[in-house]
């Protein structure tokens, strides 16, 4: 997911080695890539090698967080790459400036295995590649006792204790809804209840991180014991403190979706609906999950116990999400950007 500390592919270096090797047939077949980049090893080895194998094509990449990737798309109208890569909330964001094509769902045969959550999460536009999920994490060995709601954040025991993800990451926003719940109000039409909440939870926090690494130091020094977290953050705060847990919430999690869309002025709309359907192949999603890339979202996938306890896995889990809407969420992030200042800048 964003955020993650992993290996990128190098963008301009990457590029100019690949074109520089390609045959010259496959110079006037590219598919242009606009991801992160992460675990560019592990995708080189699981993805792209086998996908130019079976496409007979040349792959370029550009590279960059979600902001400034869709900006460029934005600034050139849509067009420049084929294939686009951004969490749900950025891809809201694209699809609300008209910058991506819907998908022909026809092209994609592999989207009939997927999870239903996974297949149209944004109406006719890309699926979901992988889902995670954003809940609250806990040292079990500092905390007397389990946490097993949203509302716990606001335990008496629990003073100094807490970290937030920033406003401006992933998860940030989702604090909002937390608090909100907790006052008993809708924050898109009460956002100072909402915030009112949140002053009354900052006691209890430590810390707003803003990203994994930072949150994993908080554990690690034994700054925090709680945190309102993704869960690809997970693996390496217990590989750094192995008394950590994962809590379960009576009200569940939220959803978090990685999506993969088609430019709306993209060359080679083709390939890209062939990348799309290869990168949900079931053998492809397996060997993703199992190397440690990416949740699969592929209902073929069978994982053991040790591999499917990093992941959001699994119809149970999977359906017990809350899905966000990300349209109105948006639209509400400028007016809280400013309230959280108020709150957590003093």
């Amino acid at each position: 997911m964003a955020g993650r500390w992993y290996k990128p592919l190098v963008g301009t270096a990457f590029l100019l080695a690949a074109l520089s090797s390609a045959p010259a047939m496959a110079q006037n077949k590219t598919l242009t890539i606009s991801w992160w980049g992460f675990n560019g090893d592990k995708l080189e080895e699981i993805v792209l090698k086998p996908f130019r194998a079976q496409c007979g094509c040349e792959l370029v990449f550009e590279t960059g967080n979600n902001a400034d990737r869709l900006n460029k798309i934005k600034i050139r109208g849509g067009s420049g790459v084929d294939v686009v890569y951004l969490t749900d909330s950025y891809s809201q964001i694209g699809i609300q400036e008209g910058l991506f094509q819907p998908v022909d769902r026809s092209k994609i045969p592999n989207l009939n295995g997927i999870y239903e959550l996974a297949r149209a999460p944004q109406g006719q536009f890309g699926p979901a590649y992988t889902i995670g999920r954003v809940g609250i994490i806990y040292d079990s060995a500092k905390v007397s006792a389990p946490i097993t709601s949203w509302n716990d954040l606001w335990r008496e025991d629990l003073k100094r204790r807490v970290s937030l993800p920033g406003i401006t990451t992933t998860a940030g926003p989702m604090t909002v809804l937390v608090a909100a719940n907790k006052a008993g109000v809708d924050p898109y039409k009460d956002e100072k209840a909402a915030f009112k909440a949140l002053e009354q939870l900052k006691p209890n926090v430590v810390k707003n991180y803003n990203t994994g690494s930072e949150l994993v130091n908080l554990f690690s020094t034994g700054e925090v014991s709680v945190a309102m977290a993704q869960d690809f953050t997970l693996a390496q705060i217990q590989a750094a403190v192995p008394t950590v847990r994962w809590a379960e919430l009576k009200e569940g999690d939220y959803a978090t979706l990685n999506t993969v869309n088609i430019a709306k002025g993209a060359a080679n709309p083709d390939l890209a609906h062939q990348f799309i359907n290869f990168v949900l192949d079931p053998k492809i999603q397996q060997t993703l999950a199992e190397r440690g890339v990416d949740a699969p979202v592929a209902t073929a996938v069978q994982l053991k116990p040790e591999e499917a306890a990093r992941w959001t896995y699994g119809q149970k889990m999977i359906s017990s999400l809350k899905r966000l809407d990300y349209e109105k969420l948006n639209a509400a992030k400028t007016d809280w950007l400013d309230a959280w200042s108020e709150v957590f800048g003093k």
